[in-house]
């Protein structure tokens, strides 16, 4: 699985981490996230270094996480500062925790995958999650696959109208044929659809009951952002999830769905979220399919056609940024096709 270490991921939602801290899994590491000094967020290898216990197991007090088991202290930097009964100094760089870098913004804690290291960037903002006019709802989910299938999943047209039939697309004998614009940068590859009908499910005629022709893009941003957006007429729907790989085939995903329609937003969220919740289950059920097969044969095997329209695309881009392989570019490489929708 291609990883990429030096990068932001959302460890949890801000709501998630009160008093205790929590156990998180990122690429495949185990931390710890907490409150430190001042409420602000820190994240630590989930290990003492005293006796391996976990550190998550312990408790925040005055500041600092303090272990369960003999009440060694750490501050948010991962520098040792109590040792209790210990007579002398307590510090020591032996005594001290690997840390990463952590930032809290838009209601996620996010936390930098290469510890010991002073991020170069800031975390993604998810756009419109507070602009006038729009309504927002955040939700996480997981599914038992890789980053790259679930982000492929999240931006690919084709399955919807089998695996989705009926909520979002319909598998119908007069299919629509639409132009496709991909463009890929070093850093991110978009699609373009051109010419494409609202999609006839129900979270479709929820939306926009007129009907219309939208324009419908699709983003994957390295390492592990995916965008969904429509525009039709007043309204505009835009899904921006950050997908954070807790291990080689488990990826959670902390997705903000901002949407602006001719009328009040907050009504329809009792409709939509269980819609999208429902249509994202039928997602998760093929994707843990997908990976058993995949260790039942014991690897990858993919044969991808132009309908494939990001998904190879966005394992070539995982896998330059995991080779370090990023090198910018002046204008994006920009291919057209066609498919039925």
């Amino acid at each position: 699985m291609a990883r990429v270490s030096r990068a932001w991921y959302v460890a949890c939602a801000s709501r998630e981490l009160g008093d205790a801290p929590l156990e998180r899994t990122i690429l495949g590491v185990p931390l710890v996230i907490f409150r430190g000094a001042g409420g602000a967020p820190g994240a630590l290898l989930d290990r003492c270094p005293h006796r391996n216990v976990p550190l998550s197991m312990g408790r925040v007090r005055g500041g600092q996480l303090e272990c369960g088991y003999h009440g060694w202290r750490f501050d948010r930097d991962g520098r040792c500062k109590k040792v209790p009964s210990l007579c002398g100094a307590s510090e020591g760089a032996s005594r001290d925790v690997a840390a990463h870098a952590c930032r809290e913004q838009d209601g996620y804690v996010w936390v930098w995958g290469e510890p010991g290291e002073a991020p170069d960037v800031e975390p993604f903002r998810f756009a419109y999650l507070d602009a006038p006019g729009y309504t927002s709802v955040q939700q996480h989910v997981v599914a038992d696959a890789s980053l790259h299938a679930t982000a492929e999943n999240a931006l690919d047209v084709p399955h919807t109208a089998f695996l989705h039939a009926g909520l979002f697309r319909q598998d119908t004998p007069k299919r629509n044929r639409v132009e496709v614009v991909v463009r890929r940068w070093h850093d991110r590859v978009e699609a373009e659809y051109i010419g494409e009908p609202r999609p006839e499910g129900l979270v479709g005629r929820v939306l926009s009951p007129q009907g219309g022709v939208v324009e419908h893009y699709d983003r994957f941003l390295l390492p592990s952002i995916v965008q969904v957006e429509y525009k039709l007429d007043a309204a505009h729907v835009f899904v921006a999830a950050a997908l954070t790989p807790e291990a080689d085939y488990r990826t959670h995903l902390y997705a903000t769905v901002s949407f602006r329609l001719p009328v009040p937003g907050w009504p329809l969220v009792p409709v939509l979220k269980p819609l999208a919740l429902r249509i994202f289950g039928q997602d998760a059920g093929v994707l843990s399919r997908q990976t058993e097969n995949i260790r039942r044969f014991g690897g990858e095997a993919y044969v991808s056609t132009e309908v494939d329209v990001l998904g190879p695309h966005i394992l070539k881009l995982l896998r330059a940024a995991e080779r370090g392989k990023v090198e910018p570019v002046a204008e994006p490489a920009e291919r057209r096709l066609f498919m039925e929708v």
